[in-house]
């Protein structure tokens, strides 16, 4: 039987509907909800250009990761929804300082509309060695 175990922290920003901010199957792959640019302290959308952004949005991966027993380092996969495809080199410049040196296998797509209208959401999948 699979074992499936929520994940919360309050370093991150909490989810606006039903669902988890991750999950973590069989404590070995952590998948977590796709975050934004907001503040987890006042749930305040970030202010700021597409680099501000997605800095607060790989804080908040950074956090739930941690929280779940993971790290930047262990993530395998990322899918990154972006409003304008034209930000895609300045989102790739931070996502960079946080996980270019894990390097996963990664998707981005340009979305019509993100919740709250976002700027930038990114979601994740580790694998946890213990």
């Amino acid at each position: 039987m699979t074992n499936i175990q929520k994940i919360r922290t309050e370093k991150a920003p909490a989810p606006i509907g039903p669902y988890s901010q991750a999950v973590l199957i069989d404590g070995k792959f952590l998948y977590t909800a796709g975050q934004g640019p907001m503040d987890p302290v006042s749930g305040k959308i970030v202010e700021g250009n597409i680099k501000e952004q997605t800095r607060q949005v790989m804080k908040n991966l950074e956090a739930i990761l941690l929280a779940g027993g993971a790290s930047l380092a262990s993530v395998v996969k990322t899918t990154v929804f972006l409003k304008d495809m034209n930000e895609f080199a300045a989102m790739n410049e931070v996502y960079a300082e946080f996980l270019g040196a894990a390097a996963p296998a990664r998707s981005t797509i340009e979305a019509a509309r993100l919740p709250r209208d976002i700027r930038v959401e990114i979601e994740a999948v580790a694998v946890i060695e213990k």
